[in-house]
């Protein structure tokens, strides 16, 4: 009776539950982002991101694993016991993993050799497992999905900025599928782009973005 209560009240208000949807939706993808600003995950960010296919799959991954199990572990909130609530959004959250993990080696063998362990390594993920406790065990149904396209959207939109870097200028070329796009003879191919250095260094520039753009945001918010 709460949870309808709440999620009547939530309808109530206009907008996407009130208002918080949005606020949900912009915290998980710009304000609060889980990679460029909290830094977390990034196990993944340096190991997969030498292309943009497999930035792209592997954020394909964890959007599915994050909305999957926030929804799941919001539904059993108010039923799964206290003392075992981590053993049980571990559980939901491998389902989730070991579902897509199948998906990709039943129809893309090629991509799931390519990305390897790192799907599977989901299920330890730090953000996968903190947005369901400290958000989706705390919060109805539609919010907790919100929570997980947001979180999911903002790490996936991460990863495809710097698989696309790495790919552009380790290789000279970015490939998806078709040809996208290409420096052509002018440029020199940087190996080091690559290589896992050269993801550190995407990498850094990309939260020196962010913590530039969102500094300037402060200051306005601060007027």
């Amino acid at each position: 009776m709460a949870d309808k209560n709440a999620c009547m009240t939530c309808g109530g208000r206009g907008g996407l539950c009130g208002g918080k949807g949005i606020a949900t939706l912009k915290e998980g993808v710009w304000t609060n982002n889980p990679l460029a600003i909290q830094v977390l995950g990034i196990c993944s960010a340096l190991a997969v991101t030498n292309k943009l296919s497999n930035s792209l799959v592997m954020g394909c991954a964890f959007l599915f694993v994050c909305v999957g199990s926030n929804l799941f572990v919001s539904l059993l909130r108010n039923n799964i016991p206290h003392r075992i609530r981590m053993i049980a959004e571990v559980a939901i959250i491998a389902t989730f993993v070991i579902l897509f993990d199948q998906f990709l080696k039943a129809y893309y063998w090629e991509m799931s050799k390519q990305l390897g362990p790192y799907v599977g390594l989901i299920i330890t993920n730090c953000i996968v497992m903190g947005r369901a406790e400290a958000f989706a065990l705390q919060n109805p149904p539609i919010v907790s999905i919100v929570d997980g396209v947001a979180n999911g959207i903002g790490y996936g939109v991460a990863l495809a900025i710097i698989g696309f870097a790495r790919e552009l200028f380790g290789s000279g070329q970015v490939v998806l599928g078709n040809l996208v796009l290409d420096l052509g003879y002018w440029y020199t191919p940087n190996q080091l782009m690559i290589l896992a250095p050269g993801a550190f260094f995407v990498f850094g520039v990309l939260i020196a973005f962010f913590n530039l753009v969102k500094g300037g945001d402060g200051e306005e918010d601060k007027k």
